[in-house]
């Protein structure tokens, strides 16, 4: 019985229920685009790999979480998404974006355990399209 118990709590709440026909919400989407973009090696976390991606011209997308205290770090992130086109997306926490960027441990529970806070991560590569893909996608258009 105790196999059953951890693929029953590895499994993501929120996933199964956009895949309902319920629409997704633009957390939950992202969510899914940062961890199929971390399974094809598509991620840079920090300010300085996020950098160097942006300048390269390889971002696709750059992801900041609102509570940095570093004003610095907020300003020079927007600034090079304005300077070099790319898509800017605000989430409210760096400890989320941090999880969501895989900066953590899972227990055996599933759980995130010892989560990093990250304040900036930005996509080269989205991996696979997905429902998630499209609706931010959609997101970034319309803002």
């Amino acid at each position: 019985m105790s196999g059953e118990e951890p693929v029953a709590a590895e499994t993501p709440a929120p996933a199964p229920a956009p895949a309902l026909g319920e629409p997704m919400d633009i957390m939950t989407a992202l969510q899914l685009v940062l961890k199929k973009s971390r399974a094809h090696g598509g991620l840079a976390k920090g300010l300085h790999e996020g950098a160097k991606v942006i300048e390269k011209h390889a971002a696709q997308l750059c992801v900041l979480a609102e509570d940095c205290d570093q004003p610095d770090y907020v300003k020079l992130v927007k600034a090079l998404c304005a300077d070099h086109n790319v898509s800017l997306i605000t989430v409210p926490s760096a400890k989320t974006l941090g999880e969501w960027a895989g900066l953590c441990k899972i227990d055996s529970e599933g759980k995130a355990r010892k989560v990093v806070g990250c304040g900036c991560v930005v996509v080269k590569d989205f991996g696979e399209e997905t429902e998630g893909l499209h609706i931010v996608q959609e997101y970034v258009k319309s803002h």
